[in-house]
C-alpha cells in the first residue's frame, strides 16, 4: 500500500479558517444562548449541558469530506472507513464522560453568574492547561507561556477581592460562591482533559492525522451527550418544552439597556 498523500495547503488553510470561525462563533454564541436561557425562566441544568454537544453528528459532514478526499488520494479499496483503533476508542469514552461533566458544571456556573464573570474565570483554564501538560506530556514552559499564566491569574484573583459588584440582582451570596466554585472546578477540570487527549494520542501507537482527531472529537463529544442524557433521564429534563429556544429570535427583548448587568 503505498503512504497516503499529504493534505494540500489550500485544504489546510480552509480546515484552519472553519476550525477558528467554529471556535469563536460557537464560544461567544453558546456561552450568550446558555445564559441567556436562565435568564429568561430556564432552570434545567441537565437540558443545557446536554445542547452544549448535541449537535456533534455535524462533524460526520466533515468525516465525509475527509473520507472522499482520502479515497482519491488512497484508492477506493484502501482507504479505512474508520481510523481509530480500540486504545483511542477507548480514551474517548473516557474523556467524553469527562467533558461531560465539565459541560454540566459551566452550565450550573452559568444559572448562577453573570457571563462576564464567569466567561473571565474559565478563562483560567489555560493556566492549568499549561501545568498538567508539563506533567502528563512534559510541554517544556516559555517566557510567552509565563506571561500568559501571570495574565490569567491576577484577573481571577481581583475580581474575587470584589466578588459583589456583578452580582445579579436578588441572588444570595451562597448562590454566588457555589457558581464560583463550579466554574473554576470546570476550569480546572478542562484544564487536565486537554494535556489528557494529548497523553492519550501518544499512547495510542498510532499515526495522528487530521481526520483522526475529527473521529476522537466525535466520539468524545457523542460520550458526553450520553453522560448529560443520563442526566437528564434521571431528573425528567425531557418533559421539558422546547419552547424557550424561540428566545434566541427574539434580540430585541435581550437588548434591555436598564439591565447592564444581566448578561
Amino acid at each position: 500500500m503505498e503512504p497516503a498523500k499529504p493534505m494540500s495547503n489550500s485544504l489546510r488553510k480552509l480546515f484552519l479558517v472553519v476550525s477558528a470561525i467554529s471556535m469563536i462563533v460557537g464560544g461567544c454564541a453558546g456561552s450568550l444562548v446558555i445564559r441567556l436561557y436562565f435568564l429568561h425562566g430556564g432552570s434545567k441544568i441537565w437540558l443545557s449541558s446536554f445542547l452544549q454537544t448535541a449537535g456533534c453528528p455535524i462533524i460526520l459532514v466533515l468525516l465525509a469530506i475527509t473520507y472522499m478526499a482520502r479515497q482519491k488520494s488512497e484508492g477506493s479499496k484502501n482507504t479505512k472507513f474508520i481510523l481509530m483503533e480500540k486504545p483511542l476508542f477507548n480514551a474517548s469514552v473516557i474523556i467524553g464522560i469527562i467533558f461531560g461533566a465539565i459541560a454540566y458544571l459551566y452550565s450550573a456556573a452559568s444559572s448562577k453568574l453573570p457571563i462576564s464573570t464567569s466567561s473571565l474565570i474559565y478563562s483560567c483554564q489555560l493556566a492549568f492547561t499549561a501545568g498538567f501538560a508539563f506533567l502528563l506530556v512534559k510541554q517544556k514552559f516559555t517566557p510567552y507561556t509565563v506571561n500568559t499564566l501571570v495574565l490569567l491569574t491576577i484577573g481571577p484573583a481581583i475580581l474575587a477581592f470584589n466578588a459583589t459588584s456583578d452580582r445579579p440582582e436578588g441572588e444570595s451570596t451562597k448562590d454566588y460562591i457555589i457558581g464560583f466554585v463550579m466554574i473554576g472546578s470546570a476550569a480546572v477540570v478542562n484544564g487536565f482533559v486537554l494535556p489528557l487527549m494529548e497523553l492519550a494520542y501518544k499512547k495510542a501507537n498510532q499515526e495522528i492525522n487530521f481526520t483522526l482527531a475529527v473521529e476522537f472529537n466525535m466520539m468524545m463529544c457523542f460520550f458526553a451527550t450520553v453522560f448529560s442524557t443520563v442526566g437528564m433521564l434521571i431528573h425528567k429534563d425531557f418533559q421539558l418544552s422546547f419552547v424557550w429556544l424561540i428566545l434566541v429570535t427574539n434580540t430585541v427583548e435581550f437588548c434591555d439597556p436598564g439591565s447592564p448587568n444581566d448578561i
